[in-house]
């Protein structure tokens, strides 16, 4: 069965034409992409705004730097290692915890060092880069997400997606690991998405493979009793991206430390479209209220209109 363009365009469902015509390709001055699309580039970024970020622990940039790989993990019992220039989750190592000279990945998979080093070198050679360019290993602090999301992620951290348009808020899903997504917050793997009640950060409805689905499929808990914490102070977090990146369409990933609170997490220039299934509505609406909007407010001032304008009972 195919939707009727019609209707879709009624709801207000962002197509990736439209998306990469009249967001991306409309908002978004190519000079300011690498700043996003390199993560080690975004991490500096933000840490010279003062944006909290996870911390930084080693970068490696030549396969000959792999010989040492014993010497940099030595005391390292939980990171994560990701490629600056990856995209769509893809080359991301989560270890959860170590036992000797094995590293234990959140499916219960144990690596060697040969392993790690493997991983690293597709990384260093471009496999997981765009364009396949050369790539720099990042290994970063893995965060030690709040417990009031123990419930509902497996063995994995989940992070807060907030597309924001011209620096608002404008829509938020939670995105879940479960064991099919190997402990990773990413959809495409079988990640759970969950829509976001833009004004209280309680959840809506949630979706795995793009279908709904009540409960956590490997905790078994009911996604209708979460809500996020911090709400208000994850929105203003995500809009001060805008200033920070110049970018009119950006994705900002977040997550939840039990230690340090809202962390950005990384940056994404090209938002995929499934936050509209995850949140049942299309997000055209949205930023056609947006567009209506006065330049010149500030960060405080474009996330209060989006609490207000945004929230369930003022989309229905």
């Amino acid at each position: 069965m195919f939707a009727n363009p019609f209707k879709l365009k009624k709801l207000g469902i962002l197509g990736m034409n439209k998306r990469n015509i009249y967001y991306i390709g409309a908002q978004n001055d190519r000079k300011y992409y690498p700043l996003v699309d390199n993560k080690l580039k975004t991490k500096v970024v933000a840490q010279n705004a003062n944006i909290a970020v996870p911390k930084l622990l080693v970068t490696i940039e030549r396969q000959s730097q792999l010989r040492n790989l014993a010497e940099m993990l030595t005391g390292l019992d939980k990171f994560v290692i990701k490629p600056a220039q990856g995209s769509g989750g893809k080359g991301i190592l989560v270890i959860m915890k170590r036992e000797g000279d094995e590293f234990i990945k959140p499916n219960g998979q144990r690596l060697g060092l040969k392993d790690i080093q493997r991983d690293i070198s597709n990384i260093i050679s471009g496999l997981y880069s765009l364009g396949g360019k050369p790539d720099v290993a990042m290994i970063e602090t893995l965060v030690e997400f709040d417990p009031i999301f123990e419930r509902y992620s497996y063995e994995g951290v989940p992070d807060i997606r907030v597309i924001i348009y011209k620096g608002y808020p404008a829509m938020a899903m939670l995105r879940c690991s479960t064991r099919e997504s190997d402990g990773k917050a990413n959809l495409h793997q079988g990640a759970v998405g969950v829509g976001i009640d833009m004004a209280s950060g309680k959840s809506l409805s949630s979706v795995q493979h793009g279908k709904p689905i009540t409960h956590h499929p490997d905790t078994g808990y009911d996604f209708l009793e979460l809500e996020i914490p911090y709400w208000e102070k994850i929105l203003t977090l995500a809009a001060s991206c805008y200033e920070v990146t110049h970018l009119g369409y950006l994705g900002v990933d977040i997550v939840l430390d039990k230690n340090l609170g809202p962390l950005i997490l990384e940056l994404n220039a090209r938002p995929g479209l499934a936050i509209q299934i995850a949140n049942r509505i299309g997000a055209v609406k949205r930023y056609d209220v947006i567009d209506k909007q006065p330049e010149g407010l500030d960060i405080s001032q474009r996330v209060k209109f989006s609490m207000n304008h945004f929230g369930t009972k003022q989309d229905t």
